[in-house]
C-alpha cells in the first residue's frame, strides 16, 4: 500500500485542522467526535510535546499500584516485540488514567519518541495530547487505530498508533496497550495484533485472579482450620489424607505437613485397627471415644466422621473432627451439668460434730485418695462430695453423681463402664461411654454404694486397681483416672460380715472415711438451718417470710428428725408455702411435727435426749439474746436461779 509523502501528510493535516475536512479524505466518526472534544477543550493543535509528566517517585508509586497489570502485560508485550523488532514501532502500556507505565522498543526508536515526551510517566489522554489512540481508546472503551493526519496535535501526525483497552473480569478498565510507529507502516493487522495481545493479557489476569482467589481461599481455610480448637482431618475415599490441621496431627501423632497423600495406615503405628475400621465404615459418627496409639504414647479423642457423598451415592471421602476427651468432657459438663456447685461454705451449721466432719473432708480434698462418706439418709452426703471435689485439684474437671440404688441391676454396668454397639438388644448405635470415661480426670460420686450388686463390685474393684476398663461387649482397654467418692447409709463393716459387700472393695473405697452426724445429734445447728431455709424458700416462692415463732422453733428442736436435713428442708418449704404474712407460725408446721410426742421421744431414747433438747434450747436462746440471761429465763418460762443451775449442769456458765 502506497502512503502519501510527508509534505502531503502535512497539507492534509493542516486542511483538516482549518476546515474540519479535506477533499478525498474520509474521516471516521470516532475520529471526528474526538476532534470536536479537542476543540471544546481549546486544545492547541500545534502542541508538540506532552507537558504532563510524573516525577520518578510518582511513577514508581503508580507502577506499584498497577503491579499485577504490569507483570501480566509485560509477558505479552515481550512476545509482541519479537515481531516488531527493527521496524520502528514502540509498545506502550498505560494505566486507566492514560499514564505510560512501560515501553518496549529499539533503543534508537525509544530515544526518538522521547523528544515528544512519549515516555514512562507521560500522560497521553485527549485533554493533554488531543486525538491519539491511547487517549481516544480510554474514552471510547474500544480498540482504535489513529493514522497520521487523524491525530489532532502536530506532535503525532507523522505516526500511526493502534490501541486496545484492557478490562478485568468485571469489565472495569485497567489500562491501554498501544503500538506506535511510522505512518508509512500503518496496517489494519497491527490493530488486530494489539487486540489479540490485550485479550491474552485479560486471560492472564483472569487466571491470576483465580489463582489468587484459590490461594486466598486456601490461606483462609488453613487459618480457619488451624484456629479452631478441634483437630480436622479430611480423607479421600481410600482414606488418604487430603488435609490435616496441626491439632489433627497432634492428636494422631504425625506431622501434618508431610501427611498429605498418605494413607492413615502409613501414618499410624499398629494397634489402631479399631480406630481405622471405625472411620473406614461409611457410617456417620458423632463424638465417639477412641484410644489412639501414637509412636510414643496414647491419646484419647472423641471422633466425629461425616462421609462426603456424590449425587449417585458414591462416597468421595470423609471429614473427621477430633476433640480431646478433656474438651469433650467439658462440653458434656456444660450440657449435663456435670460439675460441683457446692462448697464447704454452703454446709450450714457450727456444731462440734459437724465441724469435725467438715475438717476431715477438707483434709480429704487435698488428697487424691478415694473417700467413703457414711451417714443416715438426708444428712447431706452429696453436699460433702461436691465440696471435696470443688476444693480438690480436680475442681476444673467433671463431677458425675450416680445413685446405685436408683439404677436397675442390669443397667449398672453399662452406666458405669459403657458399652459397644451390639452389646445388647437396644444398645445405642456406635456404643456409649460410661460415667467412668466421661469423668476421666475428675470425680465420680457413687451414692448408696451398699446397694451395688456383688458382681459389679468386682468389676469396680478391678477398675480402681488397674486404672482402666473394658466396655460391655468391647475388647479395647481404656485408661481412666477417676477419683471415687462413695457414700452409704449402711454399716459396710456389717455388710462385709454378712457377705453382702466385698471386703477388698470396702478397704479400697474407705481409704478416707468420714462420718457425717445426723441432725438429732447436732440440734444446735437447727436454728441456723431454719434461718437459711426460710431465706431460700421465701425467695424461691416469692414470699416475704423473714422470721419464725419461738414456739415453732422449740417444736423443731424437740423433733427427732429421722429424715435429717432433707426432712427439715421439706418441712420449712411446706410451712413457707402455707404462711400468710412475714412470720412462720407453729400452725404452719406439718401435723406430724406439731403432734410429735416429746415424752415418747424421751422414753424411746437411749441417752436422755430431753436433756439434749433442753441444752440445745438454752444454747439457742443464749445465742439469740446475746447472753442476756434474764431474757433467756423469761423465754424458757423458768426462774433465773433455775437457769443458772442448768447453765452449770451443761457447762454453759
Amino acid at each position: 500500500m502506497m502512503y502519501p509523502e510527508r509534505s502531503e501528510i502535512t497539507r492534509i493535516w493542516k486542511a483538516l485542522r482549518k476546515n474540519g475536512e479535506c477533499e478525498g479524505i474520509n474521516v471516521p466518526t470516532i475520529i471526528s467526535s474526538s476532534w470536536e472534544r479537542c476543540r471544546q477543550l481549546n486544545l492547541d493543535p500545534m502542541k508538540i510535546h506532552c507537558n504532563k509528566i510524573l516525577s520518578p517517585d510518582q511513577l514508581e508509586e503508580r507502577i506499584r499500584e498497577n503491579i499485577i497489570l504490569v507483570e501480566q502485560a509485560m509477558a505479552s508485550m515481550k512476545d509482541l516485540y519479537r515481531f516488531t523488532r527493527r521496524t520502528g514501532f514502540v509498545l506502550v502500556l498505560t494505566d486507566k488514567e492514560g499514564y505510560i507505565l512501560k515501553r518496549l522498543g529499539d533503543e534508537d526508536v525509544l530515544e526518538f519518541v522521547s523528544t515528544v515526551n512519549f515516555v514512562e510517566g507521560g500522560k497521553w489522554t485527549e485533554d493533554i495530547m488531543g486525538t491519539n489512540a491511547i487517549g481516544t481508546a480510554l474514552i471510547e472503551r474500544q480498540p482504535i487505530q489513529v493514522f497520521a493526519y487523524e491525530h489532532y496535535c502536530a506532535g503525532s501526525f507523522f505516526t500511526t498508533c493502534s490501541a486496545s483497552p484492557i478490562f478485568d473480569s468485571n469489565q472495569n478498565l485497567l489500562g491501554i496497550l498501544d503500538i506506535t510507529g511510522p505512518y508509512n507502516l500503518a496496517n489494519h493487522h497491527t490493530l488486530g495484533m494489539v487486540v489479540a495481545a490485550t485479550r491474552s493479557i485479560e486471560r492472564q489476569l483472569i487466571l491470576f485472579d483465580s489463582y489468587q482467589q484459590s490461594e486466598t481461599e486456601n490461606m483462609y481455610k488453613n487459618i480457619i482450620m488451624d484456629s479452631v480448637s478441634d483437630g480436622i482431618l479430611t480423607l479421600d475415599h481410600e482414606l488418604r489424607v487430603t488435609h490435616a490441621n496441626g491439632l489433627a496431627g497432634k492428636f494422631l501423632g504425625f506431622d501434618n505437613n508431610i501427611a498429605k497423600g498418605k494413607h492413615l495406615k502409613e501414618l499410624l503405628p499398629s494397634g489402631n485397627e479399631y480406630f481405622i475400621s471405625g472411620i473406614a465404615d461409611n457410617k456417620k459418627l458423632w463424638n465417639e471415644p477412641f484410644i489412639i496409639k501414637r509412636y510414643k504414647d496414647i491419646s484419647k479423642v472423641a471422633v466425629s466422621s461425616t462421609p462426603l457423598t456424590a449425587g449417585d451415592g458414591r462416597v468421595l471421602g470423609k471429614v473427621i473432627i477430633l476433640q480431646a476427651m478433656k474438651q469433650y468432657r467439658q462440653m458434656l459438663k456444660r450440657a449435663m451439668g456435670a460439675s460441683a456447685t457446692i462448697g464447704f461454705e454452703h454446709i450450714i451449721g457450727g456444731s462440734q460434730s459437724l465441724n469435725g466432719a467438715i475438717e476431715r473432708a477438707k483434709v480429704a480434698a487435698y488428697s487424691d485418695s478415694n473417700v467413703l462418706l457414711q451417714g443416715e439418709s438426708g444428712v447431706g452426703k452429696e453436699m460433702f462430695a461436691q465440696a471435696i471435689h470443688k476444693n480438690s485439684n480436680r475442681s476444673q474437671e467433671p463431677f458425675f453423681a450416680i445413685n446405685c440404688a436408683a439404677l436397675p441391676r442390669e443397667l449398672v454396668s453399662s452406666e458405669l463402664f459403657g458399652y459397644e454397639e451390639g452389646a445388647f438388644t437396644g444398645a445405642r448405635r456406635g456404643g456409649n461411654p460410661g460415667k467412668f470415661e466421661l469423668a476421666d480426670q475428675g470425680t465420680l460420686f457413687l451414692d448408696e454404694i451398699g446397694e451395688m450388686p456383688l458382681d459389679i463390685q468386682a468389676v469396680l474393684l478391678r477398675v480402681l486397681e488397674e486404672g482402666s476398663l473394658i466396655r460391655l461387649g468391647g475388647r479395647e482397654l481404656t485408661p481412666v483416672n477417676v477419683r471415687v467418692i462413695a457414700a452409704t447409709n449402711k454399716n459396710l463393716s456389717e455388710e462385709v460380715k454378712k457377705g453382702k459387700f466385698r471386703a477388698d472393695l470396702f478397704y479400697r473405697l474407705g481409704v478416707l472415711m468420714i462420718e457425717i452426724p445426723p441432725l438429732k445429734n447436732r440440734k444446735e445447728d437447727i436454728p441456723d438451718l431454719v434461718e437459711h431455709f426460710i431465706k431460700a424458700f421465701s425467695r424461691k416462692l416469692n414470699k416475704d417470710v423473714d422470721s419464725i415463732e419461738d414456739r415453732a422453733v422449740n417444736k423443731l428442736l424437740s423433733y427427732n428428725w429421722p429424715g435429717n436435713v432433707r426432712e427439715l428442708s421439706n418441712v420449712i418449704e411446706r410451712a413457707i408455702t402455707l404462711t400468710q404474712g412475714s412470720v412462720l407460725k407453729f400452725e404452719n408446721l406439718e401435723p406430724d411435727i406439731m403432734q410429735y410426742d416429746e415424752d415418747s421421744f424421751v422414753a424411746g431414747a437411749q441417752s436422755k435426749p430431753m436433756d439434749n433438747v433442753e441444752e440445745v434450747m438454752i444454747r439457742t436462746y443464749l445465742k439469740k439474746y446475746h447472753g442476756n440471761k434474764t431474757r433467756v429465763a423469761k423465754e424458757l418460762g423458768i426462774a433465773r436461779s433455775s437457769l443458772y443451775r442448768k447453765l452449770d449442769k451443761y457447762s454453759l456458765s
